[in-house]
């Protein structure tokens, strides 16, 4: 499974690079250090996606059955999304973002497709048991994939005009993959892969969208 999901990994990656690869040929200065906080993620959730029973992922788990192991909480159900009410919420008092709203909308649904569905596509070839033991989908965490989706997508629309913003969406995303553990729901695998996994998504529409502009990808 590990060496599935490397390949996986290197597969959506190598995807990413080709569809980018004609927009480095005509910009040269092409900032490719911007896969590198995606791709780091998702390397390490992979690595540390072991069963071995003193593998950091389980002695993670470990500590929370020791500690807390009446910890439940439903509010990730919700944080996941919440970028994105903040984002139309942003607009619709009148602070406007980078894109015009239908063009926003597009490259949300766009992000959105990727990232449910690699999610979804990982978590039935995976077939990875849950810490709880409630089923076999537990790599990787589609909360956090979708979570961290939505922060890129508040960032990318927010942060040229207010430089706060990307700490503040990424921050509430951390605490969703957080909790995602405390309820004993995910490995910390789970979450590291989704968080990679959600803002390669995102980020994927927005790249292309300066590939056709001709425009240099910044973080």
């Amino acid at each position: 499974m590990k060496q599935l999901s490397l390949f996986l990994c290197g597969l959506i990656l190598w995807c990413n690079a080709k569809a980018l690869e004609t927009d480095s040929v005509r910009t040269p200065h092409f900032n490719y250090k911007a896969v590198l906080v995606p791709a780091a993620l998702m390397v390490s959730g992979v690595l540390l996606n072991s069963n071995n029973p003193e593998s950091v992922k389980n002695e993670i788990v470990e500590f929370r059955n020791n500690h807390m192991p009446n910890f439940r909480a439903k509010i990730d159900d919700y944080l996941q999304f919440s970028p994105i009410a903040m984002a139309y919420g942003l607009d619709a008092m009148g602070v406007a973002s980078k894109n015009p709203a239908q063009t926003r909308s597009f490259l949300l649904l766009k992000g959105e497709v990727l990232a449910i569905g690699s999610s979804f596509l990982l978590k039935n070839i995976c077939r990875q048991v849950r810490p709880d033991g409630s089923g076999f989908n537990s790599f990787p965490s589609g909360h956090t994939t979708q979570a961290f989706a939505a922060a890129t997508f508040l960032s990318e629309e927010y942060k040229s005009r207010y430089p706060w913003v990307p700490y503040a969406a990424y921050g509430v995303a951390t605490s969703v993959g957080a909790l995602r553990m405390a309820n004993n729901k995910h490995y910390i695998s789970d979450v590291l892969f989704g968080a990679g996994l959600g803002i390669l998504a995102m980020k994927t529409p927005y790249w292309l969208k300066q590939k056709k502009h001709s425009a240099i990808p910044q973080w």
